[in-house]
């Protein structure tokens, strides 16, 4: 039997999957955010005692046939703007104007680079262009820049960097303590579009270096269990690749890939033709799209709306989760972008924290149960959240407890129905609710955005987790055609490039599937052709260089096939009303107490059904079931909710 461990690595809670087959098996564990590689041991740790009744790390890591990760860190790092300083050395002087040309785009630049910036000029000598690097990288440097990215533009752009590169390693040799790490944007991506090519240049430095530190960290300590096979990153295009083999802008949004990956398996196993991927955790929510069983992706993919050069998934990913600090600004409630994390984490955590979260809330209502908070492996405290919401929403707004709280949820439920309706969701599109904090407050949202249905997956706690046991190990490569004549020279690099890169994954390139693609950029849409031969792509070309405005560019995508996880069969179950297995006392705006029903998930057969209001227990989550709300199990012991009130 092949057994997988998928990771899912989030900015609160980090949860591991193990999957024997069709057994299934997970937990969670609090992420700790000054070494990611203890949450990750410490989750191992846990599932092992799962399978063994005691930890066990070592024989869970050498019975695993594949370890698969994920991690929303880096689309966490760029949410809050929480990573290095950069500089950004170019050609163009009007370079940066073109990277700020929305407001957003000019947003991000200002938190990322700032004033660092500045331009050298190649047609120098390499006396004179030395001697001006020089000067210009102290600018940046004395300006505060840690990392420095470099980008030149033009026909000859790749050959200018590969030379500025040698010039700069001449000046600062990489053994010196004062070196400055270097990214050149050629080397990360072959994108004759100079803009594309600098944002995806930047995103990447900003993010590589505590993505560098942990990985490798993590891949050493995994190493020095013995494991079968190297640990392998799931990236946000789907597919999984060892940690040297593996960009830090793709990790961006990784993890919600993962659960994209795992709703594109719900839509074909129920026919669902328009999903909504709504992945809730603790900093962000993620929002993704299904259609006809196909995920949804944009062919050069933005990440925090700036452009990059590479295909992604259209996920969004917006600032709010149940860890999302919920304050009072100019009279107004506000939730996120800022999150607490998992340290300190809420205030009823008790580790500190001093604000108020929607976790605060529902404990406070009555909706969390204490003890049984993440299966009851941390005991909230409830007596730490009332002081915190009296004295930063109650006190200031002048309202009183229980309408502070009402507030509070009326305005985080407001910000994730913004998030759904950004997708413009259709009259036939279901909602797949997961992630930790996904169930608890999605049937609000939803109603408050005009969606009637919602499925919660019964992994839904760990859903992105499962989902990336769906990739495998694959990589992709493009490179520009500056004419026709070029094709076989660009088909000869490719190859070599994609042979030592599944060499390096102990994988013979005669052993993957390849896939050939010629694309043509123009103003309007994209021209894409699937090619059986690439020497066929001189035949979709003309004669001589590219017409003025088009980027035309030949694309290779080589897989080598994992073992995957199984879905559950879904069936058709007898209907019965759900059993409660107990009450909870939920505080209502006014003041009074409701005396609501308990479902525990666990315990109901197939095709149970119960009627809102009511308190769903499932494992490591709780849900809220509004009045006119239905929700019944499935043969596969999937969730479906359905609002009668619309």
């Amino acid at each position: 039997m092949t057994r997988l461990i998928n990771i899912d690595n989030g900015g609160t809670l980090t949860d591991v999957c193990v999957v024997d087959g069709d057994e299934v098996r997970y937990t969670k564990t609090l992420t700790t955010p000054f070494d990611l590689s203890r949450c990750l041991f410490d989750g191992l740790t846990k599932a092992s005692s799962l399978l063994y009744g005691a930890p066990r790390v070592a024989a869970l890591l050498q019975a695993t046939d594949h370890i698969r990760y994920s991690t929303t860190q880096g689309t966490n790092a760029l949410v809050q703007r929480r990573g290095p300083r950069l500089g950004l050395l170019s050609t163009d002087p009007t370079l940066v104007e073109a990277l700020a040309a929305t407001a957003a785009e000019e947003d991000l630049l200002t938190a990322l680079v700032g004033a660092r910036h500045t331009v050298v000029d190649v047609a120098a000598d390499d006396d004179a262009l030395t001697a001006e690097l020089a000067v210009r990288f102290n600018v940046l440097t004395a300006g505060g820049a840690s990392r420095v990215v470099v980008s030149i533009g033009g026909p000859d752009g790749a050959a200018q960097e590969r030379r500025v590169k040698r010039l700069l390693l001449r000046l600062y040799p990489r053994h010196l303590l004062g070196a400055i790490p270097l990214l050149f944007s050629w080397e990360l991506v072959a994108d004759r579009d100079d803009v594309r090519r600098t944002w995806s240049g930047l995103l990447n430095a900003f993010l590589h270096p505590a993505m560098e530190r942990f990985l490798f960290n993590t891949e050493q300590r995994l190493r020095d269990y013995r494991t079968r096979r190297p640990l392998l990153i799931f990236r946000n295009d789907g597919g999984s690749s060892r940690v040297a083999k593996s960009a830090a802008i793709k990790t961006y949004s990784s993890g919600p890939r993962g659960g994209l990956e795992g709703t594109r398996a719900l839509a074909r196993a129920y026919g669902f033709r328009h999903v909504l991927m709504a992945d809730v955790g603790g900093t962000t929510t993620d929002i993704g799209v299904v259609t006809d069983a196909a995920v949804e992706v944009h062919p050069r993919g933005r990440v925090e709306r700036v452009p990059t050069s590479f295909e992604l998934a259209a996920i969004t990913s917006h600032g709010v989760g149940g860890s999302s600090v919920i304050r009072v600004a100019d009279g107004q409630i506000v939730v996120g972008p800022d999150s607490v994390g998992a340290a300190p984490g809420p205030a009823c955590f008790g580790l500190g924290g001093t604000d108020a979260t929607i976790t605060d809330v529902y404990l406070l209502m009555g909706v969390l149960d204490a003890g049984t908070y993440l299966d009851g492996s941390l005991t909230l405290d409830a007596g730490r959240s009332r002081p915190v919401v009296e004295s930063t929403i109650a006190q200031p707004l002048g309202v009183a407890f229980d309408e502070a709280l009402a507030l509070m949820e009326e305005a985080y439920l407001a910000k994730v129905a913004a998030a759904l309706r950004s997708t413009r969701p259709a009259p036939d599109t279901v909602i797949a609710a997961f992630g930790g904090a996904g169930p608890m407050t999605m049937c609000g949202a939803a109603r408050n955005a005009g969606v009637t249905r919602v499925i919660v997956p019964r992994t839904a706690a760990v859903f992105s987790a499962f989902g990336i046991g769906y990739s495998d190990i694959s990589q992709r490569y493009e490179q520009p055609l500056p004419d026709s004549a070029a094709v076989a020279e660009v088909v000869r690099e490719l190859r070599e490039r994609a042979g030592r890169d599944m060499y390096a994954e102990g994988v013979d390139l005669a052993d993957c599937v390849q896939a050939w693609r010629l694309r043509v950029e123009r103003d309007g849409p994209d021209s894409t052709v699937d090619l059986p031969d690439p020497a066929g792509a001189s035949e979709y070309l003309w004669d001589g260089p590219p017409r003025d405005g088009e980027l035309t560019s030949l694309e290779l995508t080589v897989v080598a096939p994992l073992p995957h996880v199984a879905a559950a069969e879904v069936g058709d179950a007898a209907d019965s009303a759900a059993a409660p297995s107990g009450t909870r006392a939920v505080r209502q705006r006014d003041g009074s107490v409701a005396e609501l029903p308990v479902i525990a998930l666990v315990a109901q057969p197939p095709g149970a059904r119960v009627d809102g209001p009511a308190v769903i227990e499932g494992p490591f989550f709780t849900m809220r079931l509004p009045t006119g709300w239905q929700a019944q199990t499935t043969a596969a012991g999937d969730l479906l909710l359905t609002d009668g009130s619309i």
